[in-house]
């Protein structure tokens, strides 16, 4: 983070909700869309990483083939020895000016992380908050879905991160090490949690 980067947000008061609510959920989609185009803003993101007032946008894509989940892992390489070793079904990042929106900035994430000789389409299916951590007071994450649908994916810095298709099961498995918002979507994907 640079004092001068400047991040999406928008102000929790024009949120379905104002985000008072945890967890996954799916109410609310063209509300949150609505409140985005409407109030939505770039700012100096140290400001913003310390003022819950608003909410950072994340685009948050769970790509899957078929049942399986791209699960990526994340390696002692990485800047964040927090995250090492830890697993994600997620790809996604904050919003940067120029990236003309919530798909503009996926697709430049998409980018940014995977090797794919195609862009799948992307589809808004929730919306996640997670208000009981400094970090999660100040970032609402827009769950977007996509299928690969057979073709080849890869990760574009193999040197932090390694990742392939796996089954429910395989990330079941690995669920304690799952980041946090991966974990949510993971449960509320398979069904474990309601939306």
């Amino acid at each position: 983070m640079t004092d001068d980067e400047r991040v999406f947000v928008v102000p929790r008061a024009a949120l379905p909700d104002a985000a008072g609510w945890h967890g996954v959920r799916t109410a609310g989609l063209e509300a949150f869309v609505a409140g985005v185009e409407r109030d939505g803003r770039y700012e100096a993101r140290p400001a913003m990483e310390q003022d819950p007032s608003f909410k950072q946008i994340i685009p948050y894509l769970v790509l899957r083939d078929g049942s399986r989940y791209f699960l990526m892992r994340r390696t002692t390489a990485g800047g964040d020895p927090r995250l090492h070793g830890r697993y994600s079904i997620g790809v996604g990042g904050h919003l940067n000016p120029g990236d003309g929106g919530l798909l503009g900035g996926l697709r430049r994430e998409w980018d940014e992380e995977l090797v794919a000789g195609f862009v799948p389409d992307f589809r808004l299916v929730a919306l996640l908050n997670d208000d009981t951590t400094p970090v999660g007071s100040v970032h609402l994450g827009a769950i977007y879905l996509a299928d690969a649908a057979g073709r080849s994916v890869g990760i574009r810095e193999t040197d932090k991160l390694s990742g392939d298709f796996a089954e429910p099961a395989a990330v079941n498995e690995v669920r304690g090490r799952l980041e946090t918002w991966s974990a949510l979507v993971f449960d509320f994907l398979e069904g474990a949690v309601p939306g």
